[in-house]
C-alpha cells in the first residue's frame, strides 16, 4: 500500500483505485454534473457533428474542473498526470486494433469481400427476416470468438451493407448486431470481459456463465421477439427492397466469388484459437490484399491510377485503401455509399475521442471522485435490492465517467465484494450483476471506448442506435427485476464462497 498526503493507492491487478478522504461526495459529482450540462448543449449546437471534435474539447473542459477540484484538495499535478498516462496505457491495445479494423475495412473492400457478403446476402436475407437474423448471426459468431469487436468488424461491417442495400434503417441494424455481439461479449468462456468479472467477484469462471445465464438467455429471448415483431411490420421502400438492379450493379463493379469468404472464415477461426485480435486482424488485412490482386486486378489499378498492374501500381492502390478514404466508381446511388472505407485515417477521429475520455476518466480517479462515488453509493442502501441497485448504478456511471468497460467491472467487484459477503450472497450474484450493467452498457455511451468503437465501425451514431441495442439496456433492468423478485439470488453455502 502506498500512501502520498491523504490517498491511499490500493493496486488491483492492472487497476488502481485511488480514495481521497478529503473529498466531499458533492465534489465529487460537481465535474460529472458539469460535464453532462456541457456535453447537452455542445449536441444542442452541433447534433451529429459533436463528435468531430467538439465533443472532444468539452471532455477535456470537463477534466480541467476536476483537476481544480483536485488541486483545491491537495492532489499533486503529478499523481492527476500520472492516472491519465496510466489510463491512455489501457486504450493502446484499442487504438492499435481500431487502426487494424481500419486497414481491414480498406482491403476487404477493395479485395471484392464485403461486397460478396452484401451480394450474398441480399439474395438469402429479406427485410421481414433481416433484423432476427442478424441478432442471432451476431450472437453466434461472438460467442465462438469471444469479441464484440471482432464481430462488428467483420459480419457487422456487412450486414449494415445489406441493411442499407434493403432500405432497412441503419439504427436498427446496429442495434440488432449489438445486442447479437454483446450477448456473446457476456456468455462466451473466450471473453475478456467474461474472464475478469469472476475475477474480481471470487467466483470461477464457468459457475459464473451458468448463473449469468438465468438473465442473459431471458434478456436474449426478449430482444428477439421485440426484433421479430419490427421486422414484420416494417415498411420498407419498394424501390429500395427490389435488389435485383442493385445484384447486377455489384456484379457489374467486383469480381464476385465464394472463394472471397476464406478470408473471414480465417479470421473468425484465429479468433475462436484465441490468436491475439491484433494478429488476426493483421493477418485478415494481408490476405485481403493478396485476395485483391488475385480476384480484383482493375480495381486496384483504378485506385492507384495506373493502366497496368505491377509492383508499384500494386503498392500505391492496396496502401492507398488500407490508409485513407477509397471510393469504388458506380452509378447505383446506395451502392457508391457502400463501396467507400476510410481506411485507417478514418478511425482517427474514434482515437482522438477516447484519449480525450480517458484524460477525463484519469483525473477523475487520481482525485478520488470515483472511489467516493462507488462508496457513497454503497451507504445509500441497506436492504438487498439496494444493493444490487447500488452495483448496476455505480457500473452505469463508472461506464460514463471512466470511460472504461474495465473500470466499470474492477472499482464495483472489488468495493462490493464484501457488502455481498456480507448479506449472505454469493460471489456469483456479484459477477452477474457486473456483467448485466458494467459490459453491456459501455456500448451505449458515446465516448466510452466501446461506443466510440463501434459507431465508427459501424458508421451509426450512438444516438440512432441507442433505442435499438435492446440487450444492451434490457440486460440492468432484467438483473434488478430478479433481484426485486428474489429470483435465482444464490446465498452462500457454509464457507464457500
Amino acid at each position: 500500500m502506498q500512501k502520498q498526503q491523504n490517498h491511499t493507492e490500493i493496486k488491483i491487478k492492472d487497476q488502481k483505485i485511488i480514495k481521497n478522504n478529503k473529498l466531499s461526495i458533492f465534489e465529487a459529482i460537481i465535474p460529472i454534473i458539469i460535464l453532462v450540462g456541457m456535453l447537452a448543449y455542445n449536441v444542442f449546437i452541433f447534433g451529429d457533428d459533436s463528435l468531430s471534435g467538439s465533443n472532444q474539447f468539452i471532455l477535456l473542459m470537463g477534466a480541467a474542473v476536476a483537476s481544480m477540484i483536485g488541486f483545491k484538495n491537495k492532489v499533486s499535478f503529478s499523481l492527476m498526470m500520472n492516472e491519465v498516462a496510466e489510463n491512455v496505457k489501457t486504450t493502446s491495445s484499442a487504438i492499435f486494433i481500431l487502426l487494424m479494423v481500419g486497414a481491414l475495412a480498406g482491403t476487404w473492400l477493395v479485395s471484392g469481400i464485403i461486397p460478396t457478403m452484401i451480394y450474398y446476402g441480399l439474395q438469402i436475407l429479406n427485410p421481414t427476416i433481416f433484423l432476427p437474423a442478424c441478432l442471432i448471426i451476431c450472437a453466434v459468431i461472438s460467442v465462438a470468438t469471444g469479441s464484440s469487436w471482432t464481430t462488428a468488424a467483420t459480419v457487422g461491417i456487412a450486414l449494415i451493407g445489406i441493411a442499407e442495400a434493403l432500405g432497412i434503417p441503419l439504427g436498427m441494424t446496429a442495434g440488432a448486431v449489438l445486442s447479437g455481439a454483446y450477448f456473446g461479449d457476456k456468455m462466451s468462456p473466450m471473453s475478456d470481459t467474461t474472464n475478469l468479472a469472476p475475477a474480481m467477484a471470487g467466483t470461477d469462471l464457468f459457475t459464473h456463465i451458468k448463473y449469468m445465464a438465468y438473465t442473459t438467455i431471458p434478456t436474449f429471448i426478449i430482444t428477439l421477439i421485440i426484433f421479430v415483431i419490427i421486422g414484420l411490420t416494417l415498411n420498407v421502400n419498394g424501390q429500395a427492397a427490389d435488389t435485383v438492379e442493385m445484384l447486377r450493379d455489384i456484379d457489374k463493379a467486383f469480381n464476385i466469388n465464394p472463394w472471397l469468404f476464406l478470408v473471414p472464415i480465417i479470421v473468425i477461426g484465429l479468433i475462436t484459437k484465441k490468436t491475439p485480435p491484433l494478429i488476426a486482424l493483421t493477418a485478415g488485412t494481408i490476405l485481403a490484399a493478396i485476395f485483391a490482386l488475385l480476384f480484383q486486378p482493375q480495381i486496384i489499378m483504378n485506385i492507384a491510377g495506373a493502366t497496368e498492374l505491377n509492383f508499384n501500381s500494386a503498392y500505391k492502390g492496396l496502401m492507398t485503401a488500407i490508409t485513407v478514404n477509397t471510393s469504388i466508381v458506380t452509378d447505383n446511388e446506395i451502392l457508391a455509399d457502400l463501396f467507400t472505407s476510410g481506411g485507417m485515417a478514418k478511425m482517427m477521429g474514434t482515437i482522438w475521442l477516447i484519449l480525450c475520455a480517458m484524460v477525463f476518466g484519469g483525473i477523475m480517479d487520481a482525485i478520488g471522485a470515483l472511489a467516493k462515488i462507488s462508496s457513497y453509493m454503497l451507504q445509500l442502501f441497506d436492504s438487498i435490492f439496494g444493493l444490487f441497485a447500488s452495483t448496476v448504478f455505480t457500473c452505469i456511471g463508472l461506464n460514463f465517467t471512466a470511460s472504461d468497460q474495465y473500470l466499470a467491472i474492477v472499482v464495483p467487484g472489488k468495493m462490493y465484494s464484501k457488502a455481498f459477503k456480507e448479506k449472505g450472497l454469493a460471489p456469483e450474484n456479484l459477477s452477474r450483476t457486473l456483467e448485466d450493467s458494467g459490459t453491456v452498457t459501455s456500448v451505449l455511451i458515446p465516448w466510452n471506448t466501446c461506443g466510440a468503437y463501434h459507431s465508427n465501425v459501424l458508421g451509426v451514431s450512438v444516438a440512432d442506435y441507442f433505442v435499438y441495442a435492446i440487450f444492451n439496456w434490457l440486460s440492468p433492468f432484467t438483473t434488478l427485476f430478479f433481484a426485486a423478485l428474489n429470483i435465482k439470488i444464490r446465498q452462500m453455502v457454509s464457507n464457500k464462497v
